[in-house]
């Protein structure tokens, strides 16, 4: 229990370090021009998987929910309504915002989902989370069919 505990951590940390990550290369994008709203939720889904120990579906939904809050936060930062620059006006009127908009927010969310629920091999070597038990010796008989 106190593995998964671990783990879930270590997946928040990682998370976190991809939502800073993702939103500082949307920031960079927009200074070049171009619109990638999905990149901070699905960096924060990537940042989850690499430093989780193990699946967990709980997980990824936290990470959806999470990066469709740091979706709107950052539509928020970058393009507020001329009407009401609050983040709160943004939320209520969500339905406005554009549907390239929309869909680059869900999609993100489900990056997150969808990535952020996997754990990766990369750090299996830490095996925190992971209940493997030992292979069994075999007992020394062969066992034949005939």
């Amino acid at each position: 229990m106190i593995g998964r505990v671990a783990s879930n951590l270590l997946g928040l940390v990682g998370a976190a370090l991809g939502a800073a990550l993702g939103y500082a290369l949307f920031q960079w994008l927009v200074s070049q021009n171009l619109y990638g709203l999905m990149i901070p939720g699905a960096m924060m889904g990537l940042g989850c998987c690499l430093l989780a120990q193990h699946r967990s579906h709980t997980r990824g939904i936290v990470c959806g929910i999470a990066a469709l809050i740091l979706g709107l936060y950052t539509e928020w930062r970058f393009y507020p309504f001329r009407a009401d620059g609050g983040f709160q006006y943004l939320v209520v009127h969500f339905f406005d915002l554009k549907p390239i908009t929309q869909l680059m927010l869900g999609v993100g969310a489900i990056f997150a989902y969808w990535i952020g629920k996997d754990a990766s091999p990369l750090f299996s070597f830490a095996q925190i989370a992971r209940n493997d038990q030992p292979a069994k010796p075999n007992s020394g008989r062969a066992t034949t069919k005939d």
